[in-house]
């Protein structure tokens, strides 16, 4: 018998890495085994699971919370190979910018870190989609679409919806998977439940949430636009529980700026200096580990202060999460 409209929860398609670390739904979580605990995976590491290649600076938009304040040349083919060789062992890139797809090379940016065994996945506007979707399909994990919500929202904090749903569609054409991506001020918390809603008819596998940080353009916000950490707890709940009610299909992340969040992410600039981001008390939150350039990431691995925070975050334990939601039989 068939129970028709009831929810199914979508096969766990886990793949081990080792060392109590795994990962679902095309790269986009990282898990932790039940037996595993964060400090022993931490300790045992001996690369980042994921880091942040920026290709370049250059954007196509004027984000109101952009934390960009750099401008460093693009990076050449030839030394994004050298950057690639000392990645390494990391299990997943980011491919990112500014905007990456302003590179008409992009497709080759793709190839060098595919090729290189990373699951590599793009943060983009998606604006530039048409130009480079067949490059990318099959070798990118995911889209990562920088998206606030409705068009006034999104209008308003980051750039053109439109030209980004078009090239979300086009993603969607060549069968891209998708996450989506929103930073979230005090103004835009009543629009959180359409950004999910957006999330579910796409078929993102996630709707990852942040809290700006006070640098670049984000300096200029005013101060109501920053939520507590309290408030945004209050609103993961609610939207959490939105998502359970209309049966949204997306897991829902949300990141805010705690002690254990610290320091998480591996920025590797243009350049292949490496920082630890985001720092609360160094300048511009970037703390240096030195450039891929001159050592392997496991040389700037062993010295970096975080790798509890970044695990942690990776696997989902100090940050708010849900699990993947329900599908409708649409992926």
């Amino acid at each position: 018998m068939t129970d028709l409209g009831l929810p199914a929860v979508p096969a766990p398609r886990h793949t081990a890495i080792g060392g109590g670390i795994g990962y679902a739904f095309t790269g986009q979580h990282f898990t932790l085994d039940a037996d595993a605990d964060v400090a022993t995976v931490a300790a045992s590491l001996t690369h980042p699971l994921s880091v942040i290649v920026q290709i370049t600076k250059r954007c196509n938009f004027g984000c109101s919370f952009c934390s960009e304040v750099l401008e460093i040349p693009d990076p050449t083919l030839a030394e994004l190979v050298l950057m690639q060789q000392s990645l390494v062992g990391v299990n997943r890139v980011f491919l990112s910018g500014g905007e990456p797809l302003m590179r008409k090379d992009f497709g080759d940016c793709i190839d060098i870190f595919a090729e290189g065994g990373h699951i590599v996945a793009v943060p983009t506007n998606a604006v530039y989609a048409k130009q480079h979707a067949a490059r990318m399909a099959g070798k990118v994990a995911y889209a990562n679409i920088g998206l606030e919500g409705p068009r006034a929202v999104t209008h308003r904090m980051r750039g053109d919806y439109d030209a980004v749903m078009a090239g979300v569609r086009v993603f969607q054409e060549y069968g891209i998977p998708l996450a989506l991506s929103a930073v979230v001020y005090r103004s835009s918390l009543s629009a959180l439940p359409y950004t999910v809603q957006i999330g579910d008819v796409i078929d993102a596998g996630k709707v990852k949430l942040i809290l700006p940080l006070r640098k670049g353009n984000a300096l200029d916000l005013e101060e109501h636009e920053f939520i507590t950490h309290d408030e945004a707890q209050d609103a993961f709940t609610r939207l959490k529980a939105a998502a359970a009610e209309m049966q949204w299909s997306p897991a829902l992340r949300m990141t805010t700026w705690t002690p254990q969040n610290e320091g998480h992410m591996i920025v590797i600039e243009p350049n292949g200096t490496a920082r630890a981001w985001p720092v609360y008390d160094a300048p511009d939150l970037w703390e240096d580990l030195g450039n891929i350039r001159d050592e392997p990431i496991t040389g700037i691995w062993k010295r970096y202060r975080f790798k509890e925070n970044h695990v942690s975050k990776y696997v989902g334990t100090s940050i708010h999460t849900t699990t993947q939601g329900v599908t409708t039989g649409r992926k």
